[in-house]
């Protein structure tokens, strides 16, 4: 089967990621358990890809809720779905968080933090009008995703025994939650890795040298060093908006900034293996290089 099958409907895949080989799997095993624990690597594609999967394999007659431990990535996971489906965020995918909510009359697929399910299954266990719940990031462990999860199973054990679960991890042990979940099966996605090379400064920078300045003369010295792109981790906004200014009107012509750009995207971008050709900026801290390795400054 088409690793690509299910999500041909209204989405335009521009590029695979490593999930994709697996979805088949994932529906598969989801149809005949009705519960599966998915382990895949950072950048794998689980958080944007397998809800869109679930979704048009047709199997879930009313709404897929999926949880993330937090309010940003609720809203980040929302959107890149939304905009793999080339729709605006409320159609056919929206988020609910604490202030905050995103959804329409059509809406399916519906992106939670945890503590907001928490308060459905006290309103209503039996979730009317919910088909499948997606658990997130569970190897973060989080009292209200734990509880999210021993509710959600024990609904399914005695009020709706159709209501499908997926608890999905990038570093979890599956085998305890397989077992809880009455030996539900397990699938995998090997994920990409590529070679990285560490260079360090000859010598510390001065202590009271600003890190706006220091991070562009890097960057200017990196990119008459290196060939390909650059890749910049910077601890916040503030950083970056102000390391993008220091370099205006410092970088070649050839190049081009980026960013900032949130950590679900950055690592599905890289996992892609596309070139890009400029300076891009992101706030996190885990790295996923291209095929063709770049230097990545922190």
């Amino acid at each position: 089967m088409d690793a690509g099958y299910f999500l041909t409907d209204k989405a335009i895949m521009k590029y695979d990621l490593p999930i994709d080989a697996v979805l088949p799997q994932l529906v598969e095993q989801l149809t005949t358990y009705g519960r599966v624990v998915l382990q895949a690597p950072p950048g794998a594609g689980k958080t944007t890809r397998a809800p869109l999967a679930i979704l048009q394999s047709g199997m879930c007659e009313g709404k897929i809720l999926m949880l993330e431990p937090r309010r940003l990535a609720a809203i980040a996971a929302a959107e890149r779905m939304a905009e793999t489906l080339e729709e605006p965020i409320g159609a056919t995918v929206g988020y609910r968080i604490r202030g905050q909510t995103r959804i329409g009359p059509n809406t399916r697929i519906e992106v939670l933090t945890e503590g907001i399910l928490t308060r459905m299954l006290q309103s209503d266990p039996e979730l009317p009008g919910v088909s499948a719940i997606l658990f997130d990031e569970f190897h973060e462990r989080s009292l209200n995703a734990d509880l999210g999860l021993a509710l959600s199973w024990e609904v399914r054990e005695t009020l709706r025994s159709d209501l499908l679960l997926v608890v999905m991890s990038a570093t979890l042990d599956a085998e305890p939650v397989a077992r809880l979940l009455n030996n539900a099966p397990i699938v995998t996605s090997e994920g990409r890795s590529y070679p990285v090379e560490i260079i360090y400064l000859p010598r510390p920078r001065p202590k009271e040298a600003s890190l706006e300045v220091g991070a562009s003369e890097l960057i200017l010295k990196a990119l008459k060093e290196t060939d390909g792109d650059i890749l910049v981790f910077l601890p916040g906004e503030h950083e970056i908006n102000k390391t993008s200014i220091q370099l205006k009107n410092q970088l070649p012509k050839s190049s081009f900034l980026v960013g900032p750009l949130n950590c679900l995207a950055t690592a599905e971008l890289f996992h892609t293996g596309q070139s890009f050709t400029g300076v891009m900026f992101i706030v996190t801290f885990t790295v996923f290089p291209s095929e063709n390795p770049s230097l990545v400054l922190y």
